[in-house]
């Protein structure tokens, strides 16, 4: 259900379901003659809500259908790997030109740090690329490089809340609760939102990146871990395998129904029912999604799946396909706790980073593409920040946050390949040309799924909420197919 209100369809429509007097009537022609009435007055809705996952038809013609998100969060410095910016060479260790505002001000250095891996151009569109990339410098002519965005809110956890939910506040919905709630899923037999866990913890904000927020909680991701099992309390105890299970759940479904029609409007009642009936359909769908065995030889050594560094992201990327695969609408992938967040020792711990997700990443796109799939899903990879072009903590150089400028980058889904759009200046340090920011990349997702984020809305408190929330949002047309 897009949207929950519904308004009266002519004069007709009025008359009809109205119980007025001729002396209301003669009124309200009165006032809508006088253009005293709204030019489209609602009706109160009197029949209870209903939410669920069915398939949803899109206010436009949509190019995507499916999204997988590589949140990258911590911050990935754009200055080292997609953003080359020569002049810093020449004011390597020394004073930097402009000022800086930092995060961290006991370790606040203003010298320039030149980066320490060298770009070359590469595709045909030479895009240029540092050498800690070279599975995405490969696929390059493939990929949509954003180098413009920008949050200018400083700290990890208000810009992962600005791209995940719209808003730096907390409790908002986050973007696959959104999708999910606009398009509904394209499988009664897996979850329709994923949110799949890091090994080395739970990812900054924890639950609240795949939170529903206060739309209803039909919609709230569900996780799966790094590691088996990998949702929780899905098999059932063995005493009630079988006849025995199918039984319960029979006489289970039954009390649920009279239950809930005996307490019209409750939707998280709604929702839990959903939820447990998903679940009992998952026994089976979800063991052969992530059962990863059957895949070819030749498919795990693309994504690095047995080697040391890649395999456990090639793991994930690799589910992310299969749930893809089977109706899966959103996939989010998160890192450990603070995964990118380089603030010292980034000569060693930056290319350790890029070896651990650049071969999973670049595999999932062109397995995506071997298969058909990536014309209609879109890939993300990117942080919630970048870096900045000074040091931070001289005895064990990093760098500090930087959310006035920083780069990710998109393929699939509508989104045109061999694009790198807009800049920072001359140092790294701010988007200047083409700036794009949190609310225009979820105005130009949506219209990729064939969303209007004006209709894409949910009343709450007597107010309309949406993604964009009313921030001036554009659909970055330069960056689409």
């Amino acid at each position: 259900m897009l949207n929950p209100k519904s308004n009266l369809s002519g004069r007709r429509h009025f008359l009809a379901s109205s119980a007025m007097s001729v002396s209301s009537l003669a009124t309200a022609w009165l006032q809508n003659d006088q253009q005293l009435l709204a030019d489209n007055p609602e009706k109160p809705s009197l029949a209870p809500q209903h939410f669920d996952l069915t398939p949803k038809t899109a206010h436009s013609a949509p190019r995507a259908n499916a999204m997988i998100s590589l949140f990258m969060q911590g911050g990935p410095s754009h200055i080292d790997l997609t953003d080359p910016k020569p002049l810093l060479k020449k004011y390597h260790l020394q004073e930097f030109p402009e000022e800086v505002k930092q995060d961290s001000a006991l370790e606040a250095s203003s010298k320039t740090f030149a980066s320490p891996w060298k770009f070359k151009k590469h595709g045909e569109c030479g895009t240029e690329i540092s050498e800690l990339l070279p599975g995405l410098a490969s696929m390059v002519d493939e990929v949509t490089l954003i180098r413009s965005m920008h949050t200018s809110v400083n700290n990890h956890e208000q810009s992962i809340r600005a791209l995940n939910t719209g808003r730096i506040q907390l409790g908002r919905p986050s973007l696959g609760s959104w999708l999910t709630f606009g398009l509904g899923a394209e499988t009664d037999q897996l979850p329709a939102f994923v949110a799949m866990l890091d090994p080395g913890g739970v990812p900054v904000e924890g639950s609240r990146n795949w939170s529903n927020g206060w739309l209803p909680s039909l919609y709230q991701g569900t996780v799966i871990r790094a590691q088996e099992p990998r949702i929780l309390n899905l098999d059932a105890p063995k005493t009630l395998r079988g006849k025995a299970q199918e039984q319960f759940l029979s006489y289970l479904s039954n009390l649920n129904r009279r239950h809930r029609s005996e307490r019209p409007g409750e939707l998280n009642l709604d929702a839990r029912i959903a939820t447990f009936e998903l679940a009992a359909r998952m026994q089976l769908a979800a063991k052969e999604a992530l059962d990863i065995n059957k895949e070819t030889k030749a498919t795990l050594a693309l994504y690095g799946i047995g080697q040391k560094e890649t395999d456990s992201f090639g793991k994930r990327c690799l589910l992310a396909r299969r749930l893809v695969e089977r109706g899966v609408r959103f996939v989010q992938i998160l890192p450990g706790y603070q995964a990118w967040d380089h603030h010292g020792g980034i000569v060693k711990s930056l290319p350790a980073s890029c070896r651990a997700i650049d071969q999973p990443a670049t595999a999932l796109v062109t397995d995506l593409k071997q298969r058909g799939l990536l014309d209609t899903t879109i890939v993300h990879w990117g942080g919630e920040m970048g870096r900045l072009p000074v040091i931070q903590n001289e005895s064990n150089i990093g760098r500090d946050h930087n959310t006035y400028g920083f780069s990710q980058w998109l393929a699939g889904g509508g989104f045109r390949g061999g694009v790198a759009y807009g800049s920072t200046d001359e140092f790294g340090y701010k988007a200047v040309e083409n700036p794009v920011s949190h609310s225009d990349y979820h105005a130009t997702l949506l219209h990729l799924f064939g969303l209007d984020p004006k209709r894409l809305i949910y009343r709450v408190n007597n107010r309309d909420q949406s993604l964009l929330d009313n921030q001036p949002g554009r659909v970055v047309t330069d960056l689409l197919a």
